[in-house]
């Protein structure tokens, strides 16, 4: 049978990526998905870069025999894809059956997702922001014009979470999901906890190694976790994708103290995207979380990511590997684009559909606010060393209906007159926290802000 034919917009480190495993991997792709698949075409701002690329790329496949379209020295490589810098030409181009979005962003992939969409190519991707954003409107003409829209590798790399949740969980009613979804995040948390420096100190070796970008903003502040979790919430749930209705807190101002006090209290915190069905709503927050360090996720370090999802039937099950990088990403871009060839004449009707539910089957439950939700809490108070401090505390919570479950409180050093007292509460609704730490924070006793942290058992 005939190749199917793809092109790949842009050439950096997933684009580069997907067309190595792509040709490293070409005899056992084309086994699996029951004709081969070719990159003819690549568009690219620079040609001279992206050439380069494709030139420092094995010249051998994982056997070590030569890799497709491996010219002689000297000689013109046979199939190797036609690079040039016309994007919109890509996405029109008749001979293409697969558009691969490797760009990044958001405007300028939506246009062109669009407009491939419209000239009736499937689409693969892994630009997690543009489907947070944008996945209704993208998804809604795919659906009209027949076409798929793959995005495996738009949440946890190479981790196949998109495919256990819309397939392989496909009988269980989803009860909730909890994921360590950014690896640039974890990292510096592993930082933190393990060798006691600060935030700014665990950035600024995350940056070294090339694990948090110049600007780190959207890992650091949440933003970049809280566009995956909104894809894992609609598939879960059958609900339409809604990130603006995010609760979203990064680790930014996560002080190191409190990752000490967490391990004195048999927790480890890591920044956590939740979704969860209640009887009032949907949860769907991002945040810096205790978790007993007994649980597995609460073991995940460096730069892994991991999820863990309960189903009424299965349980809980944990998917854990790497969450970015050239090939993590390429191993699921590819997975799609096997699935997408196998499913190329299907009947629209009969594929996957994209969000795990039929389009007309989504419902409208609600996305709760933070305020609506129920966890336990870690407040840590800053008070001074004086008699009747914990009794005013706890008087403040009781009337507002929040019990203790354990306390911590240090010396205070000598002179000092201050000391740091740590609370965790039971399970109690997050708006009437809230209204206590207001009251708590006019005590006189109380000499700074209060911190604030959710606690997940999970």
């Amino acid at each position: 049978m005939e190749s199917i034919k793809a092109g790949i917009l842009g050439f950096g480190t997933v684009g580069c990526g997907t067309y190595a495993v792509l040709r490293r991997n070409q005899e056992e792709i084309r086994r699996r998905a029951g004709r081969g698949i070719e990159i003819t075409r690549i568009a690219v701002r620079s040609v001279e870069r992206a050439r380069a690329a494709l030139d420092a790329l094995p010249r051998t496949g994982a056997a070590g025999t030569p890799a497709a379209g491996t010219p002689a020295a000297g000689m013109p490589a046979a199939g190797t894809p036609t690079i040039d810098t016309d994007f919109e030409g890509l996405v029109a181009d008749p001979s293409i059956d697969i558009v691969v979005e490797t760009i990044g962003g958001t405007e300028r992939a939506r246009e062109l997702v669009l407009a491939a969409i419209a000239h009736g190519k499937h689409v693969v991707t892994a630009n997690k922001a543009l489907l947070a954003i944008h996945g209704t409107e993208i998804f809604q003409a795919a659906h009209a014009r027949g076409v798929m829209v793959a995005f495996e590798a738009a949440v946890a790399g190479g981790i196949p979470i998109i495919k256990a949740l819309r397939e392989g969980l496909s009988g269980n009613r989803i009860e909730w999901i909890a994921g360590i979804i950014n690896g640039t995040t974890n990292f510096i948390l592993s930082e933190m906890r393990d060798r006691g420096v600060d935030f700014a100190t665990a950035l600024a070796d995350a940056q070294k190694l090339g694990y948090a970008e110049a600007d780190p903003t959207f890992d650091i502040e949440g933003v970049d976790a809280a566009h995956k979790l909104t894809l894992m919430s609609a598939i879960a749930f059958g609900v339409p994708i809604q990130f603006d209705r995010a609760y979203v807190e990064g680790i930014s101002r996560l002080d190191a103290i409190d990752l000490r006090y967490a391990e004195e209290l048999g927790y480890r915190i890591k920044l956590l995207g939740i979704t969860r069905r209640s009887a009032d709503g949907i949860e769907l927050r991002v945040h810096p979380t205790l978790i007993p360090s007994k649980r597995l996720i609460a073991n995940v370090e460096g730069a892994m990511n991991a999820v863990a999802v309960q189903g009424d039937a299965v349980g809980t099950t944990l998917y854990y590997g790497k969450g970015a990088g050239a090939e993590p990403t390429a191993s699921a871009m590819v997975a799609d684009l096997v699935d997408v060839t196998r499913l190329h004449t299907a009947d629209p009707e009969h594929r996957t559909p994209h969000l795990a539910f039929q389009p007309d089957q989504l419902s409208d439950t609600p996305i709760l606010p933070i305020d609506a939700i129920k966890s336990a809490y870690y407040l840590r108070l800053r008070v001074a060393d004086v008699t009747g401090v914990l009794a005013s505390i706890a008087t403040t919570l009781a009337d507002l209906g929040i019990s203790v479950d354990a306390l911590l409180q240090k010396e205070s050093r000598e002179g000092e007159g201050e000391t740091d007292l740590v609370v965790l509460t039971h399970i109690t609704l997050e708006g009437n926290l809230r209204r206590a730490i207001a009251q708590i924070e006019t005590l006189e006793t109380v000499v700074s802000p209060v911190t604030l942290l959710r606690t997940e058992n999970l």
